[in-house]
C-alpha cells in the first residue's frame, strides 16, 4: 500500500519505521555552527500536511528564502530541543519531545552550519502564528506534494559545482538546503528508499 492510502495513525508508525531503519549519517562540527530544522507533519482538513516558511523580507541573512522552521542549537540544547524552541519562536507552534519520530543526514550548508533535520508529528491540527521579526508567511503543505512528479529537479550550477537540487511546492522550485531535507524526508520516511544527499549543490546565494 502506498504511503497516500494510509490512515494517518499507520502513516505515523511508517514514517517512525522508516526513519528508526536509516543509518542516518553524521558530520562531525569541525568549526561548523551547529544547526537544527524541524519537519513538522500534522492533520490540516483531513490530510497530512507539513509547516513551510518564508523567511521575513527584512532580515539581515537568508530573507525572503523558503525554509523549515529551525536555527541555531543554543548551549544545553540537543536538536530536538532546538528544532522545537525554534517551531516555537517561529510559528507559535510548541511540541513536546516525544513527538520527534527520528532525524534525517547531517548537511553542511555554504553557510557554514551543520543542519540536523528532526521529523516531528502531530495527531492534531496546528494553530499556526507566524512571527513576523523572522517570518513573511506560513503554509502547510500537503505531503503529497513532496511527490510532484517533476521533484527533484537538479539545475546546473553557474560555478560548475554539484547540481542544484530543487523541489516543486506552491507551484514555485524551492531550492536547496531546504529542497534536499524535503527530498530526503520524501525518499526515507514516506517510501522508505534509503537516499543520501552527497551530491547536492545549493545556490551561492544561500550562503547568506
Amino acid at each position: 500500500m502506498t504511503w497516500t492510502a494510509l490512515p494517518l495513525p499507520d502513516l505515523r508508525s511508517r514514517i517512525a519505521a522508516n526513519l528508526s531503519g536509516f543509518p542516518r549519517r553524521e558530520i562531525a562540527a569541525d568549526g561548523l555552527r551547529l544547526a537544527a530544522v524541524a519537519v513538522v507533519v500534522s492533520p490540516h482538513k483531513g490530510r497530512p500536511t507539513f509547516l513551510l516558511t518564508r523567511r521575513a523580507l527584512t532580515m539581515r541573512r537568508n530573507a525572503g528564502n523558503y525554509a523549515l522552521p529551525g536555527g541555531n542549537i543554543e548551549p544545553g540544547e540537543d536538536v530536538i530541543d532546538a528544532a522545537r524552541r525554534e517551531t516555537s519562536e517561529e510559528l507559535g507552534v510548541s511540541l513536546d519531545r516525544d513527538a520527534a519520530l527520528g532525524r534525517l543526514d547531517d548537511f553542511k550548508t555554504l553557510g557554514g552550519h551543520r543542519v540536523t533535520p528532526v521529523v516531528f508529528w502531530s495527531d492534531t491540527e496546528l494553530t499556526v502564528i507566524p512571527d513576523p521579526v523572522e517570518v513573511h508567511v506560513a503554509w502547510r503543505i500537503p505531503l503529497a506534494e513532496l511527490d510532484h512528479p517533476k521533484s527533484p529537479r537538479r539545475q546546473a550550477h553557474p560555478h560548475g559545482d554539484d547540481l542544484i537540487l530543487q523541489m516543486r511546492l506552491r507551484g514555485q522550485w524551492v531550492n536547496a538546503p531546504t529542497a534536499a531535507w524535503l527530498y530526503q524526508f520524501r525518499e526515507v520516511a514516506l517510501h522508505g528508499r534509503p537516499t543520501r544527499l552527497d551530491d547536492v549543490g545549493q545556490p551561492e546565494w544561500t550562503r547568506g
